[in-house]
């Protein structure tokens, strides 16, 4: 049985809530595959605290916003891991996205003043939104849920979720599959502190997150990396360089690859490239999402 904390406290599965979000139908298939029967949810503001919840030891586990397929990386994930050494990720979890646009009870929709989500959402179902309210202003909240949740309160807002939290918080669902591309999914990640053990197991095709830090950002040296992978044959399945924010101009680079970190060539490649960069950070080993 699913059971949520009330605030951001003790509990198995930290998550951005509120209930309803679709990081928590993430969070409640990574407690099924954990066979946690009594599962305790612990609904955070954003991804931030759903990390420090963890690294807090308020929670076992957390679930964050890896990659949509439509916008790509969650930004706010990485940089919570480029910020960081004391949380990996432990497994992986695809959800299909299917948007909704949800309404007050009472709310035709005409008389709709604001369109608020999430911004990955809002984003999600831009040609929607250009077509069917070409001049209504958006609005960002911090969840799906939360903006059903103001959706049912406020006739004038109408909200992006799912209809799952459009039920949770009294509000209708007046359009569904609203999201621009009908294939719509987002990954998420299930993180815990570095120090945790595997908790699926590790067969099958495996993916290894890392974190590439640079000495200094000079020509060829995003070649330099590659070029280590490339030697030993590994495939790499995303790279993704965000600001160190250390100083305007300075990148970092985050890469999955399709292999496990006990495998050697990529053990090779690592040693390779600890001789070559300021820092490489394994952010996890684990099976790839079927």
């Amino acid at each position: 049985m699913i059971r949520y904390a009330e605030h951001e406290t003790i509990g198995d599965i930290a998550f951005l809530g509120p209930a309803g979000t679709y990081c928590d139908e993430a969070a409640r298939r990574f407690a099924e595959r954990l066979e946690l029967d009594d599962a305790q949810l612990v609904p955070c503001s954003s991804f931030k605290r759903v990390f420090d919840a963890v690294i807090r030891g308020n929670a076992e586990f957390g679930v964050v916003g890896i990659e949509n397929s439509i916008e790509g990386p969650v930004t706010a994930t990485l940089d919570a891991f480029a910020a960081q050494d004391d949380a990996i990720i432990l497994g992986e979890q695809v959800v299909n996205v299917h948007h909704c646009l949800v309404m007050h009870p009472d709310t035709a929709v005409e008389d709709v003043k604001v369109i608020a989500s999430h911004p990955q959402a809002l984003a999600q179902c831009r040609h929607y939104l250009d077509k069917r309210f070409p001049t209504t202003p958006t609005r960002a909240i911090g969840s799906t849920a939360e903006a059903a949740r103001l959706s049912a309160e406020d006739p004038s807002i109408a909200a992006i979720s799912n209809a799952h939290a459009a039920k949770l918080a009294g509000a209708i669902v007046a359009e569904r599959n609203i999201e621009d591309h009908p294939g719509d999914q987002t990954n998420f990640a299930l993180i815990a502190r570095s120090n945790h053990e595997p908790v699926f197991p590790r067969k099958g095709r495996m993916k290894t997150s890392l974190a590439l830090y640079l000495f200094n950002d000079r020509p060829g040296a995003l070649q330099m990396i590659l070029s280590e992978f490339a030697y030993g044959g590994i495939n790499l399945t995303k790279i993704q360089s965000r600001p160190t924010k250390r100083k305007l101009g300075e990148y970092m680079f985050f890469i999955d690859i399709d292999a496990s970190v006990d495998d050697e060539p990529v053990k090779v490649a690592l040693d390779c490239l600890r001789l070559k960069l300021r820092a490489v950070k394994v952010l996890g080993s684990y099976p790839i999402s079927d």
